[in-house]
């Protein structure tokens, strides 16, 4: 099997990524994923860090590039890891990804080939969505953590 088209593809060792949950008057921002790997679900928006770039650099970047939204990070709200085996049992994906709470700063999402939704929800809509695993729990993190700085 050719894996030259998508460098993420059997990585050597886990891929290191970063997430926003994004919070604007007791709202979470998420999107609805219009490719793989979570095609379909919804999330929230983040992407990979590139070599040499901060945490902080990659989750502005990331989220200026899939939504246009300017945040400020607050605090780390944990993590998650993301693995998915093909069937042969190999490691297919390996990413593990710092979520950070965020507030809000400026503009509005407008949607790109990596997002066909989005939406601002109160934490309790979750239960009602099909999402990434883990979401709620890592969103109820966020708003706690947003509630400690204040």
């Amino acid at each position: 099997m050719s894996t030259s088209h998508d460098p993420r593809a059997y990585p050597d060792r886990p891929i290191l990524a970063v997430s926003a949950a994004i919070i604007r008057g007791g709202r979470v921002f998420i999107a609805r994923r219009a490719r793989g790997p979570a095609l379909g679900m919804w999330t929230m928006p983040g992407g990979v860090v590139e070599a040499g770039e901060t945490l902080t650099a990659a989750l502005l970047r990331e989220i200026l590039e899939e939504t246009s939204m300017t945040i400020e990070p607050v605090a780390l709200a944990g993590h998650r890891e993301v693995m998915a085996r093909d069937d042969a049992g190999r490691i297919q994906r390996h990413f593990v990804i710092l979520c950070f709470a965020s507030r809000w700063v400026s503009g509005e999402a407008v949607l790109n080939e990596e997002l066909d939704d989005a939406r601002w929800v109160r934490p309790s809509e979750l239960k009602d969505l099909k999402t990434t695993e883990g979401l709620d729990a890592i969103v109820a993190a966020a708003f706690e953590q947003m509630e400690a700085v204040g």
